[in-house]
């Protein structure tokens, strides 16, 4: 067991270890949480009385969980001293409990670390950024049919343009690089560019599509579809989109059925038990989802596309103040709000902590403790309906009662 400087480790708690792949969660396992900046401390605070008082009564006080803080962002520097946004013991700490919960975190302003979430899930390889969207009644959207909507995404976390390949304008660096590239490949790109380089692997094209098959076996989903821009960028994108097709037909050959096979061979009828494997060009795809949300169930993107389509699919039940998400690797995961930190708000006890509280349902289900996360959603849709809500409800809700984060989570408790 590692020794950490900062870090206390519950005396009380048990780690959560792996077996053959899986995870073996303790009686009182112990859960790495990182608070979060701006509002994050106000969401933490509230969204942790829902998760005990759940875990309380899902097993009548004979399971709890053994909450460990680890730091990261602005904490960070305070309990570590300056320029420590991400230490590495709280890395490490991930890497050793393997389940972690996080509320938003700044962006460092200036050189070194450009993104906290993406250096954390860099650092440990959280290939899957998982982000399930779906409608509660009584949120307001702009949509018609809002419960229409019910994906999960699967992004891919690593690749593509965040892998942050890229050359400023003007320098000695890009200078040459766009000269070894028009004269090698006769290409023209213009002198005073910058470049950025996108990789897009097999490997990890297959992995992330793999996750995304698992996940719509494990849940009776009906379909997966691969998202990309494989018409344009035919080497990365595509090639993204036919890796996944490969990976389906070579590990889930019993499980799936392509759109192409499924109107050569089975005259467009889906076959009893399969799950359809299709694509989508991207821009077309933020048309369906808007016009035909419910044709589109677990939905598998490299890294950019992901990143827009979900804040779109989101925007569409509601907004990210209630948008739920994960990164995960093969037994590390970390769960996450998925909006950022909203400073002029902190302190102030006012902001939404669905989408914490969402994270943790999806964190509860990741550890088998369903009965956990089946309480906690279905109290927070039971608040919903009952229109007793935070502010950014509360002024789309006619005749709704605007309730403060850490009464919102009162009400939530009560509502179990």
């Amino acid at each position: 067991m590692a020794k950490f400087k900062k870090i206390v480790i519950p005396a009380n708690g048990e780690k959560i270890t792996v077996s053959e792949g899986k995870l073996v969660v303790p009686d009182k396992p112990i859960i790495a949480f990182i608070e979060g900046d701006g509002t994050g401390p106000d969401i933490w605070k509230a969204s942790k009385k829902v998760f005990d008082a759940a875990v309380k009564k899902a097993f009548n006080g004979k399971k709890e969980i053994a909450w460990m803080e680890i730091y990261a962002g602005e904490k960070a520097l305070s309990v570590y001293g300056k320029n420590k946004w991400l230490p590495d013991e709280t890395v490490e700490a991930i890497r050793e409990y393997n389940v972690a919960i996080k509320g938003p975190l700044t962006t460092p302003i200036g050189g070194g670390i450009r993104s906290l979430n993406v250096a954390l899930r860099q650092l440990l390889d959280l290939y899957a950024c998982v982000r399930p969207v779906k409608y509660y009644t009584g949120v307001p959207s702009p949509m018609k049919r809002p419960q229409d909507v019910n994906i999960v995404l699967f992004r891919e976390n690593t690749e593509d343009v965040y892998s942050g390949i890229e050359f400023k304008s003007g320098t000695k660096e890009v200078s040459d690089l766009i000269k070894y590239i028009n004269k090698k490949y006769d290409k023209n790109i213009r002198k005073d560019s910058g470049v950025g380089i996108k990789p897009i692997s097999s490997f990890g094209s297959k992995r992330l599509v793999k996750k995304a098959i698992e996940y719509a076996i494990a849940n009776n989903r009906k379909s997966v579809t691969l998202v990309h821009k494989g018409n344009i960028m035919k080497f990365t994108e595509g090639a993204f989109k036919e890796w996944g097709y490969e990976i389906a037909k070579e590990e889930f050959r019993d499980f799936i059925v392509t759109e192409d096979e499924l109107y050569k061979s089975f005259k467009g009828k889906m076959p009893e038990g399969k799950i359809l494997i299709k694509d989508r060009i991207a821009d077309s795809m933020f048309q369906q989802m808007l016009l035909r949300p419910s044709e589109y169930d677990v939905v598998a993107t490299p890294n950019l596309n992901g990143d827009y389509l979900s804040d779109a699919a989101a925007a569409q039940v509601g907004g990210l103040g209630i948008a739920p998400g994960a990164n995960i690797s093969y037994t590390t995961a970390i769960f996450e709000a998925t909006h950022g930190t909203a400073p002029k708000y902190a302190g102030l006890d006012k902001v939404n902590p669905g989408s914490v509280i969402l994270s943790g349902v999806m964190m509860f289900e990741y550890i088998g403790w369903n009965k956990v996360g089946k309480l906690i959603e279905n109290a927070l849709k039971k608040t919903i309906k009952s229109k007793v809500v935070t502010y950014d409800f509360a002024r789309q809700m006619k005749g709704a009662k605007q309730v403060s984060t850490s009464r919102f989570a009162a009400e939530i408790i009560k509502n179990m």
